[in-house]
């Protein structure tokens, strides 16, 4: 999985460092760690030759008076500290798409770092006395070891790297590596630190702990506003701006689930075992694999956190199984070595060493994409699918609407989903349609996505303008279904959409969907379980209904034997039968729609679907929402 850099011109520096990938092209003044300020000979990260050493040592010009053994130790790490920098900023060469050009290169670099933290253990008083050796330095190492585990899980979706990195970036927090950095009049150092509290907290969001974030967001207010007010620096609107967004990010759930005690309890809503109907026996399904998703944000005014919109950050979550210690399961645990109060391990996991599930679909996350840059990744990922493998692409994204009605209405003919304009430039200048008969160039059009129809293709759109992807051609007979969002919401639900997409919400959480449009905040823990359980029968049914359909497109049967996609599928028809009930959904363009389209008698419907919504509303005493009765406008 890669993030694609944001290339709205309103973004900041620190933003777009947050969470672009390795080796992205920052300004020099706030570039992250991945590209080491240099800090003087004593600095961790240095490009001093190895002839000025020994004045990095303690007492300059006692080089003579140093045993022999010290200064090779000090020379041997100078030597890791050097390859380890050079490993670290070459990963910025390596493609940003593609599945294998890079894996030899970050078992390198992998290598190296295992070497550079294992000596600096092992030799910690003679660095210490020798060299000068700083605690914020170590913590730069287990920094950068948390952030090759962090991108090593955005190359691979392999969610047990998030917990190797959060165990670094923990490591720094408790043993206060960087605490005296505040004592030192060097402005860059505090940035490092600030820095390091961005990405620790990126990590806690995609674990789902929110209690630690809300923690860390706490304390790196007060780091800024220590840091801005010791120095006079140009970036206190940006840090404070990083504050706002993730605070923000924290807030978009629309629902608290509480126990028995009024706190909190958070949901994970990754794929589980036992979180998806099974196979029954006799079930004839198809044998695809999701293998590829392209999840693509560029709605305007919606939460986000640098270049993860809110509805980006559930699709992930929803392609993705609870992530694994990978220390409990991996056939060569390192030693563990304690330090202070806290474990690290001596000897990394490396990324040839798997998790024992089958992994996660690979994933590409843009934000804001131009249409070259998307039509790059949709190249690459197509070009790289294995065989029975499903390549899936959700649209969260600003509708593009023609700009008249055409007398043949093809592909190109309905609009699609906005694409960013920032870099389409010619000679310097925008360019600009030229009259109505051309068609808007900033856009993804559904004819755009027909070449990619030659393999099984699963399309997801998000937008005011999803019904474009409705008037589809299967040209190639492959698998192909598009699940469409409503294109028109209530007003008590428009109010909501900067905190994410309703129809997004349903296909991550769908519980927390029906609460929401049922106006719910809050519910207690034991009645959430409860729900849940019947959301269980109800997707059992579902499931059965898609399998046992008579009429039903053979492309729901072939994606069926998906874990992740049979999910989607039942979640997105129990968002179907569910909105058709509302009463508060009423207009033409207020239900989901599909292509091809689900059969509407037998299953979005049917009176068995609708019999269990009405009870899990009576459950939650919300019934006077719901007709109990079929809808007619259709």
């Amino acid at each position: 999985m890669m993030f694609l850099p944001a290339v709205a011109s309103n973004v900041s520096p620190i933003h777009h460092a947050l969470l672009a990938p390795i080796g992205e092209n920052m300004p020099s003044t706030y570039t992250f760690s991945i590209y080491s300020h240099r800090c003087g000979v004593r600095a961790f990260i240095h490009d001093a030759s190895f002839k000025i050493i020994a004045a990095a040592m303690t007492g300059v010009g006692a080089e003579d008076d140093i045993p022999l053994c010290e200064r090779k130790t000090v020379t041997d790490f100078c030597y890791l500290l050097d390859k380890s920098k050079q490993l670290f900023n070459g990963l910025r060469d390596l493609p940003q798409y593609g599945h294998k050009q890079w894996q030899s290169y970050f078992g390198r670099t992998f290598d190296v770092y295992t070497k550079l933290w294992k000596f600096q253990q092992q030799h910690r008083q003679v660095l210490d006395n020798r060299y000068g050796l700083k605690r914020w330095q170590i913590g730069e190492v287990a920094s950068k070891i948390g952030q090759l585990y962090y991108h090593y899980y955005l190359r691979t979706s392999e969610t047990s790297y998030l917990n190797e990195a959060f165990s670094f970036y923990s490591a720094i927090r408790q043993r206060s590596y960087y605490h005296q950095v505040n004592k030192e009049d060097r402005p860059e150092l505090v940035v490092k630190k600030l820095r390091y509290y961005a990405r620790y907290i990126v990590v806690c969001l995609l674990l789902n702990k929110m209690d630690l974030v809300k923690v860390l967001v706490k304390e790196l207010s007060e780091e800024i506003e220590d840091y801005t007010t010791r120095f006079n620096t140009e970036d206190q609107l940006e840090w404070n701006l990083v504050l706002q967004e993730v605070a923000a990010f924290v807030e978009a759930d629309p629902l608290m689930i509480l126990n028995d005690d009024n706190v909190v309890v958070v949901i994970s809503n990754r794929l589980q075992e036992g979180g998806v109907p099974p196979l029954e026996q006799g079930m004839v399904v198809g044998q695809l694999t999701l293998a590829d998703a392209l999840i693509v944000g560029n709605c305007n005014n919606q939460v986000k956190f640098s270049e993860l919109t809110i509805d980006m950050f559930r699709m992930l979550q929803a392609l993705e199984r609870e992530p694994v210690n990978l220390a409990t399961q991996s056939s060569k645990p390192g030693t563990l070595v304690r330090e202070d109060s806290y474990t690290l391990p001596v000897t990394l996991y490396e990324p040839n060493e798997k998790p024992a599930k089958r992994e996660n679909p690979h994933k590409y996350l843009l934000y804001k994409p131009t249409f070259s840059q998307l039509y790059t990744f949709l190249s690459a990922s197509f070009k790289e699918l294995p065989a029975n493998s499903v390549l899936l692409v959700y649209l969260s994204a600003t509708g593009v609407f023609p700009a008249g009605r055409s007398e043949c209405e093809g592909p190109y003919d309905f609009g699609g989903v906005l694409t960013n304009t920032n870099r389409d430039v010619v000679n310097g200048e925008m360019v600009q349609k030229r009259n109505q008969a051309q068609k808007e160039m900033h856009c993804l059009h559904p004819g755009d996505l027909f070449p990619f129809t030659r393999k099984p293709l699963f399309i997801i759109v998000d937008s005011s303008n999803s019904t474009a992807y409705k008037n589809f051609s299967n040209l190639f007979g492959q698998p192909l279904v598009c699940l469409l969002s409503p294109t028109v919401y209530p007003k008590s639900m428009q109010d909501q959409c900067q905190r994410g997409s309703l129809f997004t919400l349903f296909l991550y959480n769908p519980l927390m969907g029906f609460l929401s449009v049922c106006g719910l905040s809050s519910m207690r823990y034991g009645l959430w379980e409860k729900a849940q359980e019947l959301l269980r029968k109800f997707f059992h049914d579902i499931g059965h209904m898609i399998t046992s359909s008579r009429v039903i497109d053979q492309a729901y049967l072939q994606f069926y034997g998906d874990e992740f996609l049979r999910l989607l599928m039942i979640r997105f028809v129990f968002c179907c039968t569910t909105l058709r009930l509302h009463k508060h959904f009423q207009e033409a363009g207020s239900f989901p729609e599909s292509y091809p389209p689900l059969p509407k008698q037998e299953m979005v419907e049917s009176s068995l679907l609708q019999k269990h919504v009405l009870e899990l509303a009576a459950m939650l005493d919300v019934q006077n929402l719901f007709s109990d009765g079929m809808l007619d406008n259709y």
